[in-house]
């Protein structure tokens, strides 16, 4: 898999202007300076939203996405929209999430490759940011959110929602802005990267960048682009969100259907050889990333994940953990070995809030929250509740 004959766009997997749009909308949230110190001269957001939001202003809800989600979190794919939404089973119509009762939003990310800014959009000078793209952090991406709420007219979501990536500004969201937020879900997150996942991440990182057609970010004027190091990343990524006893009992040591894997190797390539079927597997999603991912966002979120703490500046985890005062949800996956329960248990224990950490059984990891819709919308309903208690 090479995916190189889809080079130049769309094969950057980056929207660009005049593709069709879907159901994004578009804002300009005007100039932002960032919080390792640059800035940008001005931040476009794509977003969705379903539903009304109500006359009193209290059924708004964030719907925030993991490393490679994006704001289309419901419905079909089609064109503007590469993939169908990725929370399907708990957004739409009669399900935990109905736009009947709840003005829903979700938005990409600051950095992501869906329509809002990022490393493959045009600067001023017309050409891609490229390798000028500025380093970004999860707090920024949250004030992109917030801008964008204020935009739309809402002045307390009843809840923000989030895993993984989507957990981290979940809680920057109670933290920052706990005045906006009337309760809060965190799913197979934390509140800060560990080494483990500071390591993963990094290394994936150094797959897209040692790439040959990286050119230091500035490859979106090539023939080709690193698809072979955005590949290798996604390859790496998937083992650590699935989990390693699913993994076994789904693939073991089958051979991929008329592939032959123990055939001759020379000189450490498989000439001849075919994949077993865990290799086709891989291979397959990393050829699904390669085709609507850009590889600049991989690298630009996959660091801001890196350096996310939300102790940094505010005495420590601790401290920041404490501080909050909106009523949290912490929900883990008892087979996350990405984002282990110890760091769940961390929240419950230091955000005064939670009442109790909520372990979902699961045989696939990581991607437990986006697998496990029965108890993920049960623990949906009792953030609702929450927010409306307080309320």
């Amino acid at each position: 898999m090479t995916g190189h004959d889809a080079w130049p766009p769309p094969a950057t997997g980056a929207w660009r202007e005049g593709d069709p749009a879907g159901a994004r909308q578009f804002v300009n949230v005007g100039p932002q300076v960032l919080e390792f110190g640059s800035g940008l001269p001005d931040v476009q957001v794509a977003y969705e939203t379903l539903g009304q939001l109500s006359p009193s202003g209290d059924n708004a809800v964030l719907v925030l996405h993991a490393l490679t989600g994006d704001a289309h979190v419901c419905g079909d794919a089609g064109p503007g929209h590469p993939t169908a939404g990725w929370w399907n089973d708990l957004v739409g119509p009669g399900k935990a999430l109905d736009p009947e009762r709840y003005f829903i939003v979700a938005c990409n990310v600051l950095g992501g490759c869906q329509g809002t800014t990022g490393p493959a959009s045009i600067a001023p000078d017309r050409l891609a940011w490229g390798s000028r793209w500025p380093r970004i952090t999860i707090r920024d991406q949250v004030e992109v959110e917030y801008r964008l709420a204020r935009y739309l007219g809402v002045d307390r979501f009843a809840t923000v929602i989030g895993g993984s990536m989507g957990g981290m500004r979940a809680l920057e969201w109670a933290i920052s802005h706990p005045d906006m937020v009337g309760s809060a879900l965190v799913l197979a997150s934390s509140a800060y990267a560990t080494g483990d996942q500071i390591g993963t991440q990094t290394a994936q990182i150094r797959a897209i960048t040692n790439d040959p057609h990286w050119n230091r970010g500035d490859y979106y004027q090539q023939r080709e682009g690193p698809h072979e190091g955005m590949a290798l990343a996604r390859r790496f990524a998937h083992l650590t969100y699935r989990s390693e006893t699913e993994l076994d009992l789904r693939f073991g040591r089958a051979p991929q259907a008329d592939e032959d894997p123990t055939g001759p190797c020379v000189t450490g390539r498989h000439a001849g050889a075919g994949r077993f079927s865990i290799q086709s597997y891989l291979d397959y999603q990393a050829a699904k990333l390669a085709q609507r991912f850009d590889p600049g966002s991989y690298v630009a979120l996959s660091d801001a994940m890196t350096t996310h703490d939300v102790g940094r500046g505010r005495g420590g985890v601790a401290a920041a953990l404490k501080s909050i005062d909106v009523p949290v949800e912490v929900v883990g996956i008892d087979s996350d070995r990405l984002y282990p329960l110890r760091l769940q248990k961390e929240l419950a224990d230091l955000i005064p809030t939670v009442t109790e950490l909520d372990v979902i059984a699961s045989p696939y990891g990581h991607d437990g929250f986006l697998l496990e819709p029965l108890p993920v919308a049960r623990a949906v309903q009792r953030t609702l509740d929450r927010a409306g208690a307080r309320r």
